[in-house]
C-alpha cells in the first residue's frame, strides 16, 4: 500500500526591485488561474497546495507549477514570490480583511501582529482516526530532524538571528504551537482537543497549531514543522519522509509497538536545538535525547524509514535528495552563504528568488502501487 500525500508551501511576496515585503495577497490569488494559490492570514504572503498525489514525480510537477504560477502573478504587478520563510527585510506586515483576521489581532496581539512566517504542511492520507493518533504518537520525536532538514529562516527583521529556523520561535509564540504529549488513542487525542478548546484561548480548531494533527478537513495527518524550503527538491524530501513516517508509524502500530516514551518538554528542547543550528551542529537523537552529530540523527531516520522506502521505490530518490541537502546545505545555509559573497539583504532575496524556481531533480516514479484504503482500520 502507498499513501496519498500533499503539499502546502507559503512564500513571501517583496517587491521585485529592492526585495521588501508587499501586501499583494489579495491580488494574486484574482489574477492567477491556479487553482491552488490562496492568500493567507497576512497579505505579504501567498499559498499553493497541490492534488493529493501518489507519485513523487506528479508531486514535484504541482510543486514546481505553484511556485512558478506564485511567482508569475506576483511579477504582473512588479513583485515576486520567493521561498523565504521569513522576510530578511525589515517588515511590517498587513492584515488581510475579515472578522475572524480582526479577532486574530484582538486576542493575540503583537504575536499576530507580527506573525509573518511561511512554512510547509504536509499532509498524509490514513485510514481512521485512530490510525491517524497512533501514527501521530509514533513519528513525534522524529519531528525536530525534519525542522532541522527544512531550516530557511536565519534572518528577522534585518538582523540574522543565529538560528536557522527562527520562523520556528516566531511561530511558537502561539499558545497552542509545538509537540504534544502521548494521546493513546482516538479518544484522548479528542478529550485533548476538547480541553484546549474549552479553555477560551483558541477561537476554534482552525487556531490549533499542534506540530502534526489530524486535519480538521481532510483525512490526512498533517505535519507542520517545517518552513517553507527554499530549494523545491527540499520541499519533495520533506514531503518523501513525512510519508515514510506515516507508513512506517502505522505498522508499528499494527504490530503492537508502543511509542517511544519521550515528553513534550524534551522535545520542544530537541526542536530548539533543531531550530538554532539546523544540520551545522548537533541534534537531539530521537530515542535517547542526547546530543549527536546532525549526519549521524539524519542517518538514523533513513535507516528508521529504509524498509518502507525500499518497498515504495523512493530509497534511491531519498538517499539522493539527502545527499545534497547535507551537502549543499539547508536554505538557512544558502541564505548566509549569499549574504557573504553580496553583501547586502538584497542580495539574500535575489539569490532567493533564483533558487526557488531551480527545477525539481529527475525522481524514480511509483509505478502499480495500490492506494491505502480509507476505510482501513487496525
Amino acid at each position: 500500500m502507498i499513501r496519498r500525500l500533499g503539499v502546502e508551501e507559503e512564500f513571501l511576496i517583496v517587491d521585485s526591485v529592492d526585495g521588501h515585503p508587499v501586501a499583494l495577497g489579495d491580488v494574486l490569488e484574482r489574477l492567477s488561474d491556479y487553482p491552488g494559490l490562496t492568500s493567507e492570514m497576512k497579505q505579504e504572503q501567498i499559498e499553493t497546495c497541490t492534488l493529493p498525489r501518489i507519485s513523487l514525480r506528479e508531486l514535484a510537477q504541482d510543486i514546481t507549477a505553484g511556485r512558478k504560477s506564485a511567482d508569475a502573478a506576483a511579477r504582473l504587478v512588479g513583485a515576486r514570490a520567493v521561498a523565504l520563510a521569513t522576510s530578511p527585510m525589515p517588515v511590517t506586515s498587513t492584515v488581510a480583511p475579515g472578522e475572524r483576521c480582526d479577532r486574530l489581532m484582538r486576542r493575540f496581539g503583537l504575536t499576530a501582529v507580527e506573525q509573518l512566517t511561511c512554512g510547509c504542511h504536509v499532509h498524509v492520507e490514513i485510514g481512521s482516526d485512530e490510525e491517524g493518533v497512533a501514527v501521530l504518537d509514533r513519528i513525534r520525536i522524529w519531528l525536530p530532524v525534519l525542522q532541522a532538514i527544512s531550516a530557511n529562516s536565519p534572518y528577522w527583521n534585518g538582523v540574522d538571528s543565529a538560528y536557522a529556523s527562527y520562523r520556528a520561535q516566531a511561530w511558537n509564540r502561539w499558545p497552542t504551537t509545538g509537540p504534544a504529549e502521548i494521546y493513546g488513542s482516538a479518544a484522548g487525542y479528542y478529550s485533548e482537543i476538547e480541553q484546549v478548546l474549552g479553555s477560551g484561548v483558541p477561537l476554534d480548531k482552525a487556531n490549533l497549531y499542534f506540530d502534526s494533527r489530524l486535519s480538521h478537513k481532510h483525512p490526512t495527518v498533517e505535519v507542520r514543522v517545517a518552513d517553507v524550503c527554499l530549494f523545491a527538491d527540499d520541499t519533495v524530501l520533506l514531503a518523501a519522509l513525512v510519508r515514510a513516517l506515516v507508513e512506517t508509524a502505522a505498522r508499528q502500530w499494527c504490530d503492537g509497538v508502543p511509542p517511544v516514551p519521550a515528553s513534550a518538554s524534551r522535545l520542544r528542547l530537541a526542536a530548539w536545538q533543531a531550530s538554532r543550528y539546523g544540520l551545522d551542529g548537533e541534534l537531539a537523537d530521537p530515542v535517547t535525547g542526547k546530543p549527536r552529530p546532525a549526519s549521524e540523527v539524519v542517518a538514523a531516520l533513513l535507516d528508521h524509514l529504509r524498509p518502507v522506502l525500499e518497498e515504495h521505490g523512493e530509497l534511491g530518490t531519498v538517499e539522493f535528495l539527502l545527499f545534497q541537502v547535507m551537502t549543499r546545505g539547508t536554505g538557512a545555509a544558502r541564505q548566509r552563504e549569499a549574504h557573504a559573497r553580496t553583501g547586502s539583504l538584497r542580495g539574500v532575496i535575489a539569490d532567493a528568488v533564483h533558487s526557488s524556481n531551480l527545477p525539481v531533480a529527475p525522481l524514480v516514479d511509483v509505478k502499480d502501487a495500490p492506494l491505502i484504503s480509507t476505510e482501513q482500520s487496525q
